[in-house]
């Protein structure tokens, strides 16, 4: 059974920073490609970045390029965003989702981690 598991969020100040860390399990992580997307209150699901399965190929939305990284560990199973310069139109629902990037849609086997940027 896949499982993915979301972790880090909190509420932070605009400017802020957070790291949010998701494990995986049931499946060969190592193998896939991994996102990470967000939701908003009454807004569509909306992808942030992905990260080939080895780390070469790294893309970012163009609305938290040079603000957010991602990385993974395949050793730990483990995707990570780290979250610089934090917006109020950064809070969302994170969530950490396998496949290919700029999906509309994805499949969301966690939680989820609740990010939210308010003064």
């Amino acid at each position: 059974e896949v499982q993915l598991v979301e972790s880090g969020g909190g509420l932070v100040q605009p400017g802020g920073s957070l790291r949010l860390s998701c494990v995986a399990s049931g499946f060969a992580f190592n193998y896939f490609a991994m996102n990470w997307v967000r939701q908003a209150p009454g807004k569509a699901l909306e992808w942030v970045s992905g990260i080939n399965s080895n780390g070469g190929r790294i893309e970012y939305a163009d609305s938290v390029k040079g603000r957010f990284t991602i990385s993974r560990d395949n050793a730990k199973n483990t995707l990570y965003l780290q979250l610089n310069g934090l917006k109020t139109e950064d809070t969302a629902m994170y969530y950490c989702a396998r496949g290919a990037f700029y999906e509309a849609n994805y499949r969301l086997d966690g939680p989820g981690t609740q990010v939210t940027v308010s003064s």
